[in-house]
């Protein structure tokens, strides 16, 4: 499967770099299953920016103004998706000048980087993986993109099992309330499965398949 999507992402024209999400719930196995497709695309020859929403996260007063068990505070103060612009998307997009940087914001030690830029080359294809990357604000950047289908009650158990600190395996706990809520929030206002270019049902990672996949330039 990952396979059939790398031939999609390198049959398509770079312009100058093709820019892809992979969207998903926390636990849905975003980072592995873009680290697996740029795997893919790098097998077939072409170059691969790999980053994540999460080196743009916003300070930690910003992410929790309206409560630390806020589910609109998780989706709409999460990320500081003006910098994911300006730092990362915008410059590999059509006119732009192709250098980059993959983080601006360093969430654990809650302090902004400003890390060296690169330069992309032409044909290059950018992997962008995380949270809510289908929101209005974003939607028409990308050329192509993946949205993972997970349930909570496969995602949250998942998430849960990385160790302390994030969170009970019980999606009805407490401490899950702001991120349950906040992605309904973002499915209420989003529809990712949608928008998105193909819907990969990744319940199980050891079996992920294709639930649709739809023409480009239709979406």
């Amino acid at each position: 499967m990952v396979l059939g999507l790398a031939a999609r992402l390198a049959a398509q024209p770079a312009r100058p770099v093709l820019r892809v999400a992979v969207d998903g719930v926390d636990g849905a196995g975003k980072t592995i299953f873009a680290d697996e497709l740029a795997a893919a695309l790098r097998q077939r020859g072409r170059e691969v920016i790999r980053a994540s929403v999460d080196g743009f996260h916003q300070p930690r007063a910003a992410r929790y103004r309206l409560g630390r068990d806020s589910p609109e505070g998780f989706y709409r103060e999460s990320y500081d998706y003006a910098a994911l612009r300006r730092a990362l998307l915008d410059p590999l997009g059509p006119g732009g000048s192709r250098r980059y940087c993959t983080a601006t914001f360093d969430v654990a030690a809650d302090l902004p980087v400003t890390p060296e830029g690169m330069v992309a080359r032409p044909g290059s294809i950018l992997l962008v993986d995380g949270l809510f990357l289908h929101r209005p604000e974003l939607r028409e950047v990308w050329d192509d993109s993946v949205f993972l289908r997970v349930a909570f009650a496969v995602s949250v158990p998942r998430g849960a099992a990385r160790g302390p600190g994030f969170g009970s395996p019980d999606p009805l706990d407490q401490s899950n309330r702001r991120y349950i809520g906040g992605h309904q929030l973002y499915f209420s206002e989003a529809d990712p499965e949608r928008r998105a270019g193909v819907v990969v049902d990744n319940n199980d990672l050891d079996a992920p398949f294709m639930v649709c996949a739809r023409d480009v330039a239709g979406r």
